[in-house]
């Protein structure tokens, strides 16, 4: 794969962000540097780069496509109110015990625990006990 500027300027987007951050995410921080730059050539970086195991997908079940850079085996915990996502080292969490059968033919590619919940903005600790739509960015890195 040729590394492009375009490609590097996306590819830092997503290091340099301390989020698991959505395609328009990167678009919004990437415009700032190319100003000519597409959404739809941001999605199509983030899919050379997901297929090339440069970049992963955090969650297949957040409705919406979210990156991260982090290679290192860890877990996240999920904000279900903000959408929030947070790293939890793999060590924090005892190995998970398969109980009962796959599905004949299924092969494990990796496992990964995710912990869903309110953070404590969304539960209203720390401030105001108003709700508040807007209170941080979501995908926050602990």
């Amino acid at each position: 794969m040729a590394f492009t500027f375009q490609r590097q300027v996306i590819y830092e987007a997503v290091l340099d962000s301390r989020q698991h951050p959505t395609p328009e995410n990167i678009y919004e921080q990437v415009r700032g540097r190319i100003p000519s730059i597409s959404l739809g050539t941001v999605y199509k970086n983030v899919k050379t780069f997901l297929d090339t195991g440069l970049l992963k997908e955090v969650s297949l079940h957040h409705g919406s496509l979210r990156l991260e850079a982090n290679m290192t085996p860890h877990h996240h915990v999920v904000c279900s109110g903000c959408k929030a996502i947070f790293d939890l080292e793999e060590s924090d969490v005892a190995p998970v015990e398969l109980k009962s059968r796959l599905p004949k033919g299924f092969a494990i590619a990796r496992c990964s625990v995710e912990i869903i919940g309110l953070c404590a903005s969304c539960r209203g600790i720390g401030a105001s006990n108003k709700k508040i739509s807007t209170h941080h960015s979501s995908g926050a890195r602990k």
